[in-house]
């Protein structure tokens, strides 16, 4: 039995539940309803579901290190720091890469897979890449969005009303484009 009074330990969860209870602690509840969510959005940036999932379990070890379990805000606070957490993964990527390339003198390796999945491995790599570019708020609107959150959820994500959520989403997309096509031409 833990001899830590409830009300200091950390997220204010209180003692663990015994057997035979079943109401779970805040933080397992809030865990159970927006794992799969914040894994799902990691996803969507990295392309890369076991990074995804590490990218959530360091999401959630920092909410729980930071904040209440039963905070109003957690839902929004995971998401955000979802998409922030998969770009800077995803920026360290390619630093890594350029590094690694810049270290072996080899620029480009010839493709192994056909021609068709070869172009949409690098249509999908100069997404990344553009997306990564793009200011964080853009970045974060456009894979919150097309992670399948609604408008709402990500007005809250972001702090924004649902209203604004359209029109930064339209000039993040318009944004992403001009991107692309700039590493498309040059």
């Amino acid at each position: 039995m833990n001899a830590e009074p409830a009300e200091l330990r950390p997220g204010g969860e209180g003692p663990a539940k015994g057997h035979g209870e079943s109401e779970p602690a805040p933080f397992d509840r809030l865990f159970l309803a927006e794992y799969g969510r914040v894994v799902a959005i990691a996803n969507r940036v990295l392309a890369d579901r076991a990074e995804a999932e590490d990218v959530a379990q360091e999401v959630f070890i920092d909410f729980h290190r930071r904040h209440r379990a039963d905070a109003p805000y957690a839902p929004a606070w995971l998401h955000r720091a979802a998409v922030h957490t998969a770009l800077n993964r995803l920026r360290g990527r390619r630093r890594r890469e350029r590094r690694e390339r810049a270290q072996a003198g080899d620029h480009d390796p010839a493709p192994l897979d056909p021609q068709e999945i070869a172009e949409q491995r690098e249509n999908r790599r100069l997404l990344r890449a553009a997306l990564a570019r793009l200011p964080g708020r853009a970045a974060a609107v456009l894979a919150l969005r097309y992670s399948g959150l609604s408008y709402v959820e990500v007005g809250a994500a972001l702090g924004v009303s649902a209203g604004q959520v359209g029109t930064r989403l339209r000039r993040a997309e318009q944004a992403l484009r001009k991107e692309v096509h700039r590493a498309t031409s040059a």
